[in-house]
């Protein structure tokens, strides 16, 4: 049988033979290598091959199914995909994981061990960029026409080492080494246009015609990736753009004599898909993360009105046949690049293009914070985007006249209301255009969404009401408990059945389990094995030895004030100050696990980390907390990385500062690996807690009503500094160079913070936190019913499925239905 005869899901399974046969045919022929040539690298390289064959038909049999039913189809647009490694998800969806790992244990391969040689794609950064990598999951599933457009990054984030306790900052590139998961279409090629000048016109009808010239371009050319379904035909496409430069832009300055010139030009021109977020803090750096976002923009929707040409002349049929979601506010530039198209490329009235493009638009608001939203300087715009800043003061003219008519005579809401600020330097709120140029507006968790329409949009809200929704969000279970936590995976399949990797609903059966001691054993034994796995994981990379029977306390998220990870540091220092004051103290022995990055220029959050690393330093060489206290800060957090912590997690830390955190998708990670989250009543924490029960989740601190009265009140730091004599002693060590002996003052800055602003009421919420964190070593200590309540929130977990969430999507804004997969692409070869 050859590899492109191996049948799909549903069919009768290839044999060990068939693989074997595919795996050497790629071996030999296509990286020319035999058993005596090949490193581990091949053999990834050969068996990712033969299991992108088994991808191959059913790609083209979606795409060609999309095309002959005419589907409506799902574009979602995102700076980030954090897809992580594509191997062993492949594997899972295709239900052939067993087959291959028999077929290579037969040739003397491990399968575990060649997987780990896949490097993890460095498209994302954090929760953003995995929300959407979960989101084209649930789509190809639930076999909806659907496609993810990104930037394929060069260089993801960044590689982070740690050296001398912070955190050191290396090229990520992911790239180096071949990545058989994509394929460079060259006939899928987009100009993009920057600079230049407008030209006015008028055309028979008297119509004002612009024309956008004597640009400079760019080249964007598409990378497609397979996104395939679970248990099904689909395999739907995540499409990246790489940046190249123009011919014709070269050899102009090749052929006047400039050969160094030319390939500056051609360096220059190819960054815009270099790195993934840009250093912002300088000039160039924004002006580069601006090219960048108006390319993914602009090469997505020519791409966009490429595909549906080929099917419709009618632009009226646009909305009837695409919708175009905007992932935060990153793509918005899209939305008057679709406008500059239907204009002046197709021509049409502003009435009807305008139209048009609200019906297509949806908007998806993932953050609160006011530097998260973004902005750009009008001059900025006028020198990159000339037509578009046009377009976006047209825009931002037609709504005000709009509002006004709603609100007369309040010049008040419509200055605040303005696409256009002036406050400083004149600027265009990203945020805004997206509201006004989307007829969806949605939050991430119910509490976001109700801060969005009471507070931040408030005045949108009450103009459009009809527009503004939630839609919490969701995590796939098939990453994230079936192929990350494979033992937890088989021992609920073995109990409840296996229905669960499509309708997570039915994790409520083992509610029934929770006091069963025979299955709290089971479900003890698998928690123990992961976190073995991990503590074995943990000497490997940081020389730390970790006891499995303590209790696995973990914070893994970007390093962010508002997320607390100092609020963790400050209980770590006061426990550890317990520990040295009654060497008799019984508390159950803790391991706290740390992992995120910092943004390379965010010196607060890089000194928290240098911090962690300090006070681990500490507490880790101290006999007298050896077997009580342990802290680790685990390099370069990714999802692979995630995929060891998450199944080895006791105590999920989701501390944010009540009204701050959207969403968050890793406390619904934790939880589904039957973690028990500590938490303020925060993003999803909240809907968490309705869905596990309030008895089975450590809730402390203010709510987001709190938060603002004790801000309005005047809040005072220093006044619970003064009073409590804990939180002041492991303040004190902190500053007084207790953790930083070489450098007394080093960890100043973070004191003085806390002491003189205190922006996210760090001091105000430690007193509940440690009296929370009380509550946890009290639990720890009864095993079984520690157990029972793991048992309860992996059960509890349901909601929280990507599937559940892209339902909502498709159902209330998108209006597009599942489609099914023929296979078109076999009947044409026969």
């Amino acid at each position: 049988m050859n590899t492109h005869d191996i049948p799909p899901s549903g069919e009768t399974k290839p044999t060990a033979t068939d693989l074997q046969r595919s795996f050497m045919r790629h071996l030999h022929y296509t990286l020319v290598k035999d058993k005596y040539s090949a490193t581990k690298a091949d053999l990834y390289l050969a068996l990712a091959f033969a299991v992108r064959d088994m991808l191959a038909e059913r790609w083209l049999d979606t795409q060609q199914s999309y095309y002959i039913n005419d589907a409506k189809r799902v574009y979602y647009i995102s700076m980030e995909f954090l897809m992580g490694r594509s191997l062993g998800n492949s594997l899972i969806n295709l239900g052939i994981k067993e087959e291959w790992e028999n077929a290579l244990m037969e040739m003397g391969i491990d399968l575990e061990d060649i997987a780990e040689t896949e490097w993890d794609a460095g498209l994302g950064n954090g929760g953003l960029g995995r929300l959407a990598a979960c989101f084209l999951d649930s789509m190809a599933t639930m076999s909806l026409p659907a496609y993810g457009y990104g930037i394929r990054y060069e260089y993801g984030m960044f590689y982070q080492k740690i050296v001398d306790g912070g955190q050191y900052e290396l090229p990520d590139n992911w790239l180096r080494y071949e990545n058989p998961w994509e394929f460079g279409r060259q006939e899928h090629l987009h100009k993009i246009r920057y600079e230049g000048s407008i030209v006015e016109s008028s055309d028979p009808a008297g119509e004002v015609r612009h024309s956008w010239v004597d640009t400079h371009d760019v080249m964007a050319l598409a990378y497609d990736v397979p996104v395939p379904g679970y248990g099904n035909e689909t395999v739907n496409t995540m499409r990246l753009w790489s940046a190249k430069s123009t011919r014709e832009f070269e050899l102009e300055s090749f052929n006047r004599g400039n050969y160094v010139g030319a390939v500056e030009s051609k360096m220059k021109t190819e960054n815009i898909s270099k790195v993934l977020y840009p250093a912002d803090h300088m000039a160039e750096g924004r002006e580069l993360r601006l090219r960048q976002e108006y390319f993914l923009a602009s090469a997505t929707v020519q791409d966009i009105f490429y595909r549906f040409s080929k099917k419709h002349d009618d632009l009226n049929l646009l909305p009837e046949k695409v919708a175009i979601q905007l992932n935060d506010t990153h793509p918005t530039l899209a939305i008057p690049e679709l406008m500059r198209i239907l204009l002046d490329e197709k021509l049409l009235s502003w009435k009807t293009a305008w139209d048009l493009s609200v019906r297509t638009f949806a908007y998806t608001n993932h953050t609160i914070l006011p530097e998260a939203l973004e902005k750009w300087p009008v001059r900025m715009l006028e020198g990159i985007l000339p037509r578009h800043l046009q377009i976006i003061y047209r825009i931002n003219d037609h709504f005000l006249k709009e509002a006004s008519v709603r609100f007369p005579g309040d010049s008040d809401r419509l200055r605040r209301m303005s696409i256009v600020g002036e406050e400083g330097e004149k600027h265009i709120r990203m945020a805004y255009l997206a509201i006004v140029g989307s007829h969806s507006i949605n939050g991430v968790s119910v509490l976001h969404s109700e801060i969005l329409k009471d507070h931040l949009f408030s005045d949108f809200f009450a103009l459009w009401p009809e527009r503004f929704n939630n839609k919490t969000n969701g995590i796939t279970q098939r990453r994230w408990l079936k192929c990350a936590n494979p033992w937890l995976s088989d021992l609920i399949s073995s109990t409840i059945g296996d229905a669960w990797v499509t309708n997570l609903d039915e994790l409520q059966k083992l509610r029934a389990m929770a006091e069963d001691r025979d299955f709290q054993q089971q479900w003890a034994e698998v928690k123990r094995a992961n976190k073995q796995r991990l503590a074995d994981y943990i000497y490997r990379h940081n020389g730390i030895q970790v006891s499995p029977d303590s209790l696995f306390d973990c914070q893994t998220k970007r390093l962010h004030e508002y997320k607390r990870q100092l609020l963790n540091v400050l209980h770590v220092i006061a426990r550890y100050n317990r520990i040295k004051a009654n060497p008799g103290l019984n508390v159950p022995p803790r391991t706290v696990i740390f992992s995120g990055k910092a943004a390379p220029s965010y010196f607060m959050a890089k000194l928290i980390i240098r911090l962690i690393n300090a006070v681990g330093e500490v507490i880790n060489n101290d006999p007298a907390a050896h077997d009580r206290l342990k802290v680790v800060f685990l390099a370069n957090y990714s999802v692979s990385q995630a995929e060891l912590i998450f199944p080895a997690a006791d105590l999920s830390e989701q501390i944010s500062t009540a009204g701050t955190e959207a969403s968050g998708t890793g406390n619904m990670k934790y939880a589904l690996n039957g973690a028990l989250t500590i938490g303020t009543l925060d993003g999803a924490n909240i809907e968490i807690m309705e869905e596990v029960g309030r008895n089975n989740i450590f809730i402390f601190g203010m709510n987001a009503e709190q938060v603002e009265g004790l801000k309005r009140a005047g809040y005072r730091p220093g006044d619970y500094y003064s009073h409590n004599q804990e939180l002041r002693q492991a303040m004190d060590m902190i500053a007084d160079g207790s953790f930083s002996p070489g450098d007394p003052g080093l960890f100043k800055p973070i004191v003085d913070n806390l002491l003189g602003n205190d922006p996210y009421l760090l001091l105000a919420d430690y007193a509940s936190y440690v009296a929370c964190q009380d509550e946890v070593d009290r639990l720890y200590r009864h095993p079984h019913e520690w157990t029972r309540k793991s048992i309860l929130n992996t059960a509890g977990m349901g909601k929280f499925s990507s599937d559940r969430t892209i339902a909502e999507y498709a159902r209330d804004i998108w209006g597009v239905k599942p489609e099914k997969v023929g296979r078109h692409s076999r009947r044409d070869l026969a």
